[in-house]
């Protein structure tokens, strides 16, 4: 056969090849309805103001692969409130995206999603992570979790923890990075080294208030409770109108038994910061434990009708409406979760 005759069929086979490849992944790219590709900004907002059929366009969005990594970072923001095993399976699934802020909020996701006992087998992977900030996060969503919640992870928690120790330590001192290491210790159980991080932490930023409440954590496990009380009522001499310091009075005042007096704390935190759902719901469950059912039932109330779409507060809600025997708001309150998320677990195992 001439030369030139071989080269032309030669071309025509590699076309043809090609071609084939071009008409295969033509064939097995996904396919995006435009209704979905230009849903996004009313799946989001949907999602963060609770309104029906608010998962089921939150599912689709993040099922998409076209979606930038920024807009996928939002919608997780938004997904442990419409849990289910499309939403787990979305936020697995994001654990391995190649984006590392993805990968984070995915963490994040799973973080609201998972019981403690179930999250390390999703999220220890992580802490082998390419990326740091990615292995941080891991760490950040295991850490206060017991050896047993752990499971395999135990150790490579523990590697990663002395890991970021040493970078900490290494790196320029900061308050930021104090108070992460503190966090750390604590952890450990190392109270001292605890309590010398967060002297670090507070010596650099005098009003780190995180800082100053894990410093009357450390001073609480090391039997000094006189002090910690002394440390807290001083700062609340000094800053009486700090929302965040009269919530840690409060819940200070709880784990020392007296709950009747947590209640002033935590309710004038929710005084000073109305708008703060985690302020209300610790002051709710802490009515109830008191026996004042109606109390507790109004303050989460309060939390559904400001945030439609939290539905920690709209499930207990829904529990303390059922043992005082108010059915009708049962059943309405149940139906707005079935508008939500017809996959929700509370429906499923029969709320």
């Amino acid at each position: 056969m001439p030369t030139s005759r071989r080269y032309l069929l030669i071309s025509l086979c590699a076309l043809f090849v090609i071609g084939l490849a071009w008409v295969s992944l033509r064939s097995t790219a996904p396919v995006i309805p435009e209704a979905i590709k230009n849903g996004y900004s009313e799946a989001l907002a949907k999602a963060k103001a609770g309104q029906p059929g608010a998962a089921r366009v939150l599912y689709q969005q993040l099922a998409r692969p076209d979606l930038k990594p920024k807009r996928r970072v939002w919608l997780h923001a938004e997904l442990p409130n419409y849990p289910s095993s499309v939403a787990l399976k979305l936020a697995d699934a994001d654990l391995q995206h190649e984006s590392p802020e993805v990968r984070i909020a995915a963490i994040k996701s799973i973080s609201g999603l998972v019981p403690n006992g179930q999250r390390s087998l999703l999220i220890g992977p992580l802490l082998d992570d390419s990326e740091q900030s990615v292995r941080l996060a891991a760490i950040n969503a295991l850490l206060g979790l017991s050896p047993d919640d752990l499971g395999l992870y135990f150790g490579p928690l523990q590697q990663a923890i002395d890991a970021w120790e040493q970078v900490l330590k290494n790196a320029p001192q900061s308050a930021e990075n104090q108070y992460q290491l503190a966090r750390l210790h604590l952890h450990n159980a190392e109270l001292k080294e605890a309590q010398q991080a967060l002297d670090n932490t507070l010596r650099l930023d005098p009003a780190n208030l995180p800082a100053l409440v894990m410093q009357i954590d450390v001073l609480d496990k090391q039997g000094q409770n006189d002090a910690a009380g002394q440390l807290l009522a001083k700062q609340l001499q000094a800053q009486p109108n700090s929302a965040y310091l009269q919530h840690a009075l409060g819940l200070w005042l709880l784990h020392h038994g007296q709950s009747e007096f947590a209640l002033l704390g935590l309710s004038k935190a929710v005084e000073l910061e109305p708008n703060n759902k985690d302020y209300r719901y610790d002051l709710a469950t802490t009515l109830y434990a008191e026996h004042e059912l109606e109390a507790a039932q109004k303050q989460l109330q309060e939390i559904v009708q400001r945030y439609p779409n939290d539905r920690k507060a709209r499930v207990l809600l829904i529990n303390y409406w059922k043992e005082s025997g108010q059915l009708q708001n049962v059943q309405i309150l149940l139906a707005q979760l079935e508008q939500l998320n017809p996959d929700d677990p509370a429906l499923q195992q029969g709320l």
